[in-house]
């Protein structure tokens, strides 16, 4: 019998290719963390819970949002699900967020597999991390040890 992983897709809310990653993760068999759809009672976090007008914070206004109880909420609740996860699958293109969520994995000594599906800029810290692959296919494989 394989073992499953634990699996933190970090990516982006506009990437196109995120649902369907999650998908074909669900359906191998593995755990999934998908901060589009978190695990039952949790919502995904959004600024504007916190402030309609969040895109034009000032950076004073940008260090009191992240203290607002909202944030700190959803942050404790994103990290407990890192914590829980063997492995990160960077979905790019992604943002700020997903890259640190990557870099702490790699940090932690986990796992973190980069999906890039179309070409992107090349980015050589990328090296610290265990794979770059271009298809879900080789996501599997290498969540399957081939």
């Amino acid at each position: 019998m394989r073992s499953m992983a634990k699996i933190y897709v970090a990516s982006s809310w506009r990437n196109a290719y995120q649902p369907d990653t999650v998908r074909a993760l669900v359906t191998a068999g593995h755990e999934v963390f998908d901060f589009r759809h978190p695990w039952k009672g949790y919502e995904p976090f959004h600024w504007a819970d916190i402030d309609e007008r969040w895109q034009q914070w000032s950076v004073e206004e940008y260090r009191k949002g992240m203290l607002h109880p909202i944030a700190e909420e959803k942050f404790g609740h994103d990290f407990e699900a890192m914590e829980w996860a063997d492995v990160c699958v960077l979905v790019l293109p992604c943002g700020r967020s997903a890259h640190a969520e990557a870099g702490w994995f790699a940090g932690a000594g986990k796992k973190v597999i980069v999906y890039m599906p179309e070409p992107q800029e090349p980015e050589l810290m990328y090296k610290m991390f265990d794979a770059v692959v271009q298809t879900q296919e080789e996501v599997l494989g290498l969540l399957e040890g081939k």
